[in-house]
């Protein structure tokens, strides 16, 4: 799976991870995250997110 950074603060978001602490399962892809969900470090929202 691809990983995603977050352009302002460029937190990575591994999808094998997951974010769980934010109730995302660990092999959750990040096209299936909800729209809600923001980086859990600065807040950005997912358009900020860029592939690695």
């Amino acid at each position: 799976m691809q990983s995603w950074r977050c352009t302002i603060c460029q937190y990575i978001y591994d999808p094998a991870a997951g974010d769980p602490e934010n109730g995302i399962a660990p092999g959750t892809p990040f096209e299936d995250l909800p729209d809600s969900w923001v980086c859990p470090l600065c807040g950005a929202g997912k358009e900020m997110f860029e592939e690695v």
